[in-house]
């Protein structure tokens, strides 16, 4: 089958985006793992299907892929992403656009200049949730990574999230000790691992070892993740700029039982077709 495919990312997380509205498109894991090669295919670290929905009330239906086959609940950076291209391909004209997602209802806001709000629903601190093994529900967490201790703060933000506070952001503890909670036995489905630098309570500095991926140059939940998670320890203000390798994002969340808006920008890079 020849696929055609459109290039695209959100502060450099890449996606490979199909529209499978216009014509039926199925992948299996070992097609995936193949496309996300950056050597032997096209290289992404997450694949976006853009399907009809099944709910009446729905635009659309998007289901994401990471790089390794599996399949995952949301992508912040991925739904701005998704936004941009059913516009761009006249899949819809309307600016105001309802999804559905393994996890749940998103609606997604184009704005002008390239920017897309996505309101990611609320967050839970619920550890059934994510789910994270705990005997009482709390905000902050120890767990170990190798010899060290670490204290983090689990959140669900349709995807599951552990949130670090740092003094400083060292590639080898991203790495390592990323890798190491990702797939800890506390997280039984894994996690993406978010460590935060406080600046101010407007500004944090992020990186994230996204699980199925590895580290990204961005990752659009666990900026809301870590946001909210700085917001819930009383160390950030509603408002803040998550300052993210690929670049910045805006996140808004007013407390328990808000939703969390996140505003940022979605760029195509190129179109193409491939053999499967």
């Amino acid at each position: 089958m020849l696929l055609k495919f459109t290039k695209m990312h959100g502060l450099g997380n890449d996606f490979v985006v199909v529209d499978a509205v216009s014509r039926k498109v199925f992948f299996n894991k070992q097609q995936i793992e193949k496309l996300s090669d950056r050597n032997w295919g096209i290289g992404f670290d997450q694949l976006l299907v853009v399907e009809p929905p099944t709910n009446p009330d729905m635009d659309f239906r998007y289901r994401i892929y990471n790089s390794d086959g599996s399949e995952v609940e949301h992508c912040g950076n991925g739904a701005r992403c998704f936004a941009k291209f059913v516009l761009d391909r006249e899949l819809t004209n309307k600016r105001i656009i309802n999804v559905e997602t393994k996890r749940g209802a998103i609606q997604l806001r184009v704005l002008d200049g390239g920017l897309v709000t996505v309101d990611m629903g609320a967050p839970s601190f619920d550890p059934k949730d994510l789910p994270f093994t705990a005997d009482s529900s709390e905000t902050l967490y120890s767990i170990m990574a190798g010899d060290a201790e670490y204290f983090m703060t689990p959140v669900s933000v349709g995807n599951p999230h552990a949130v670090i506070k740092v003094d400083q952001l060292i590639d080898d503890e991203v790495a390592t000790v990323g890798a190491l909670i990702e797939c800890h036995e506390r997280f039984p489905r894994k996690v993406n691992v978010g460590f935060m630098q406080v600046v101010n309570p407007n500004e944090i500095n992020l990186r994230v070892y996204e699980r199925g991926v590895g580290e990204t140059q961005a990752c659009g939940t666990g900026a809301c993740a870590a946001v909210v998670a700085g917001i819930k320890q009383g160390w950030l203000s509603p408002k803040v700029t998550a300052h993210l390798r690929g670049g910045d994002l805006h996140i808004e969340w007013q407390g328990d039982g808000s939703p969390i808006l996140m505003t940022g920008p979605a760029e195509k890079v190129f179109e193409g077709q491939i053999y499967l």
